[in-house]
C-alpha cells in the first residue's frame, strides 16, 4: 500500500509540475516548498507541518522554512522602527530566500506558503518582486487580505489596514474579472468559518471592543484564488493543523492518497536555535519584543524526564553554549522519550522548558529564554503554558493546567489567546502538569526568587 501511495503521489505531482509536451516526462521529484512564519513568529511554528510532508514522500531537503530576522511589523511600514521590518524588508528577505533554495535545489520553481503576515510578504513578491515567474502555487492561511481593520483615517501607515496603502494596491484589480492574484501562479487561501481573531467584525481583539473593524470573516479569501474554509480553526490553525496541511498537500500534489496521521521515525536527530528578546522602548509594559536573531553565550542542557511527574531521569543527555550563529545540536533523541530543555543565558530566568515525546527528526527546534516581568515579581512560582501553532479555545478544547479547567488570562469565548501563565502562591518542588485534547505535558516547579521559570510546551 505504501508503495502504491508514492507512485500515485509520483504521478499526481508530475501532472501538476510538468507543462504538457510531445515526449515522455523525465523523473518527477517534489516541489521546493519554502514556510513564511507569521507577525512575531519564527520558523519552529512549521515543525509538525514540515513533518507531515516528510510522512507523504516529501524530502526533508526540498521543505525549508524561513526566520525572518525581525518578524514583527512596523507600526507604520513607511517609518523605521527599533526591532521591526517593513513590508519592504519582509519581500526581500523572501526573495533571497527563495533564490538560494532555487540554487541550492536545481529548481525553476517553488511553492510558498504563508501563515497571517507571511502571506502578504508572499503578495508583495510574487506582485511586486519579480516572483510570478519563480512561484507555481502560493497558499496562504489566515492572511488578512483585506485588514485586520479597515477604517479610513485609523492606523493607514500600518501594512494591517485594509484601506492602508499597502493592501489596496495589493487587492488593486488584475484583470478584467476583478482578480486579485496575479498569473499564472495558482492561489488558495485557508480561513476559518468564524474563530479567527483577525477575521472578526467586532474589534474586540484588536483594543476596539464595541466597534466594527469592516471586515468580514471572509477577510483572508482572495478574487481569483481557490478559498477554503475549516470550521472553527482559529488564526494560527490555518496554516499549522492537520486540517490545513491536508488542504494544501491536495492543492499541490492534487487528488491523491493521503497520510494524515505523523510517521514516526526509528532516528530522531534535533536541533534549531536559541534567540532573545529585543529591549522595546516603546512597549514599556513589558520591554521586551520577539526577534529571531540568535543569542550566543546560551547554556543549554537537556534531560530526559518522567512523562507523568517531569522528574528528571538523570545528569543532562545532552549539553551545549550557543556561537555567535545561535545554533544548538544535533542532539539524538530516544523515541518515546519527553524531555526538560533548560536554559540559561545572562539578563534572562533560567527557563525549563518541558516537551512531549518528538516522534521525528527537526532542526527548527528553536529555544528562547523567559524574563520574569515586573507583574509578575510576587509570584514564589511561575508556570508558563504555550501553544505556539494554535490558540487555546474553551469552547472547543479540553484544556486543563494545574488540575484546573481555567486557564488564567484564556477568556471563556474566542480562540485569541496562545499562552497561559500560572502564579504559584508556593515554590515547593513538585510536579505541574498541562494537558491540550489529549497532548499531556508534565514538568516541575521551581523557585522564581532564583530567577527559574517552569513553561510546558505542546507540540500540536
Amino acid at each position: 500500500m505504501f508503495l502504491t501511495r508514492r507512485l500515485l503521489w509520483a504521478w499526481a505531482a508530475g501532472l501538476a509540475l510538468l507543462t504538457a509536451c510531445s515526449t515522455a516526462p523525465q523523473q518527477v521529484t517534489p516541489p521546493p516548498i519554502v514556510f513564511v512564519h507569521g507577525n512575531g513568529d519564527s520558523a519552529a511554528l512549521w515543525q509538525t507541518t514540515l513533518w507531515r510532508f516528510e510522512s507523504n514522500v516529501w524530502p526533508r531537503s526540498r521543505l525549508h522554512a524561513i526566520d525572518l530576522p525581525y518578524p514583527l511589523a512596523r507600526d507604520d511600514d513607511s517609518k523605521a522602527q527599533p526591532g521591526r521590518s517593513s513590508t519592504a524588508e519582509h519581500m526581500a528577505f523572501l526573495k533571497a530566500e527563495v533564490d538560494k533554495l532555487l540554487r541550492a535545489t536545481g529548481a525553476s520553481q517553488v511553492v510558498l506558503i504563508g501563515n497571517s503576515r507571511g502571506g502578504n510578504a508572499i503578495r508583495n513578491y510574487i506582485s511586486n518582486g519579480g516572483g510570478a515567474a519563480s512561484v507555481s502555487h502560493a497558499i496562504l492561511g489566515g492572511t488578512p487580505n483585506h485588514g485586520v481593520w479597515a477604517i479610513p483615517g485609523v492606523r493607514e501607515g500600518n501594512e494591517f489596514s485594509g484601506t492602508g496603502p499597502f493592501l489596496t494596491a495589493l487587492n488593486a484589480p488584475k484583470n478584467a474579472n476583478g482578480d486579485e492574484v496575479v498569473g499564472p501562479v495558482r492561489w488558495m487561501t485557508i480561513r476559518s468559518d468564524n474563530n479567527d481573531k483577525f477575521a472578526q467584525p467586532d474589534g474586540l481583539w484588536i483594543n476596539m471592543p464595541g466597534r466594527a473593524t469592516n471586515v468580514t470573516f471572509a477577510g483572508p479569501e482572495l478574487k481569483g484564488a481557490t478559498n477554503i474554509v475549516i470550521p472553527r480553526i482559529d488564526h494560527r490553525e490555518t496554516s499549522y493543523s492537520q486540517a490545513a496541511f491536508a488542504a494544501a498537500y491536495s492543492f499541490i500534489a492534487g487528488d491523491v492518497t493521503l497520510v494524515r496521521e505523523i510517521a514516526p521515525e526509528a532516528r530522531v536527530e534535533l536541533g534549531g536555535t536559541v534567540t532573545g528578546l529585543g529591549l522595546d522602548p516603546l512597549n514599556p509594559a513589558t520591554g521586551n519584543y520577539s526577534n529571531n536573531l540568535p543569542l550566543p553565550g546560551a547554556q543549554l542542557a537537556i534531560y530526559a524526564t518522567d512523562p507523568a511527574t517531569g522528574a528528571r531521569r538523570g545528569a543532562a543527555v545532552y549539553t551545549h553554549t550557543t556561537g555567535a550563529d545561535g545554533r544548538w545540536g544535533p542532539f539524538v533523541a530516544q523515541p518515546g522519550t519527553a524531555y526538560e530543555f533548560e536554559l540559561k543565558a545572562a539578563g534572562y530566568a533560567t527557563t525549563h522548558i518541558y516537551r512531549s515525546a518528538f516522534v521525528r527528526s527537526s532542526d527548527i527546534v528553536h529555544l528562547r529564554p523567559e524574563r520574569i516581568a515586573a507583574a509578575d515579581a510576587d509570584a514564589q512560582a511561575l508556570v508558563i503554558f504555550t501553544r505556539p501553532r494554535g490558540y487555546f479555545d474553551p469552547q472547543r478544547d479540553t484544556l486543563r493546567l494545574d488540575g484546573q479547567a481555567t486557564l488564567p488570562g484564556v477568556p471563556p469565548v474566542g480562540a485569541g489567546v496562545s499562552s497561559a501563565k500560572l502564579k504559584l502562591p508556593s515554590a515547593a518542588e513538585r510536579p505541574v502538569t498541562a494537558e491540550f485534547n489529549g497532548e499531556k505535558l508534565a514538568g516541575r516547579v521551581w523557585p522564581a526568587a532564583q530567577q527559574r521559570v517552569t513553561e510546558l510546551e505542546l507540540t500540536y
